[in-house]
């Protein structure tokens, strides 16, 4: 049940990121950033009609808001790294994320992997590896990347802060029980308080949120609608299963979002990128089975 809810994820996951660097060829990080999170708030609020609110404490709301500040930088991270980077060779590198997150949750949480599970987020890892090695290039040019290309620092940066942030959403849901229903919409009023407080700090410098909003509200609002799917099919999933686990399916969404940007935005050596992914398929198909043996 979890890796459909994981599998579900990374769908819409894919589709997000692809409208996101469409909106971001002609807007600031920082901007679209508050927007998104501020319409994914409005669009999130019904779930808290189904949500026991009971079970929100202030330890639960004191650690979400903590959650959030990690969440809004590594967003940040994100968005920074794909208005400077192609997105079919920065976005694939999230997929070290599951490798980590994995290392924290056996410390954390006392979470423990199968020798499938392992192969599958090596094979994940290997697919990154090989998504850095261009043509006619040694193996050890990988990793010299970052001092190539200082910019896909903003994605190390969030690869930390994501791994953080997972282990704490699994405590959240399964120490504190807190209610998938209420976690979304807190989470978002939580990142949109945050994105408008460092706002308020850049405004000289930042560009005009009515002038964002008049041009692309379209492609905010179907961003922030597969947001709301994602991140909801995310939570539940995680939920329900390990949180390393859950983020080797969903980083699939790479595949997805390589694929249409590549041909969308007519990004390069698609056929090697291509490849690359296909490997780290392979691996999410490892976690997904590993279940069953």
């Amino acid at each position: 049940m979890w890796q459909l809810l994981a599998f579900t994820s990374a769908i819409f996951s894919s589709l997000a990121a692809v409208f996101e660097k469409k909106a971001l060829f002609k807007t600031e990080p920082l901007v679209f950033s508050l927007l998104l999170s501020a319409l994914t708030f409005v669009l999130a609020l019904p779930f808290f009609f189904f949500a026991n609110l009971q079970l929100v404490t202030g330890i639960v709301i004191a650690v979400l808001y903590v959650k959030s500040i990690l969440g809004a930088v590594a967003f940040l991270m994100i968005m920074n790294g794909l208005k400077t980077n192609e997105l079919s060779n920065s976005l694939p590198l999230l997929t070290i994320t599951p490798a980590v997150v994995a290392l924290l949750a056996y410390c954390f949480l006392k979470e423990s992997l199968s020798l499938i599970s392992l192969v599958g987020i090596l094979l994940v890892m290997a697919g990154t590896y090989l998504l850095q090695l261009p043509k006619g290039e040694g193996l050890m040019f990988p990793l010299f990347f970052l001092k190539r290309n200082k910019n896909l620092w903003y994605f190390i940066i969030a690869i930390l802060l994501f791994s953080l942030t997972s282990i704490l959403d699994k405590s959240l849901l399964k120490s504190y029980k807190m209610p998938p229903e209420a976690f979304l919409p807190l989470q978002q009023l939580f990142l949109t308080l945050n994105f408008f407080i460092i706002f308020l700090m850049k405004k000289k410098n930042s560009q005009s949120v009515k002038e964002v909003l008049n041009k692309y509200y379209w492609i905010i609002l179907l961003v922030a609608s597969f947001a709301i799917v994602y991140r909801y099919m995310h939570i539940l999933a995680v939920k329900n299963g390990s949180v390393a686990l859950v983020l080797s399916i969903k980083r699939t969404s790479v595949f997805f979002a390589a694929i249409i940007a590549g041909n969308l935005f007519k990004e390069h050596d698609l056929l090697r990128r291509s490849l690359a992914i296909l490997i780290m398929l392979l691996g999410a198909a490892f976690v997904i089975l590993s279940d069953y043996f």
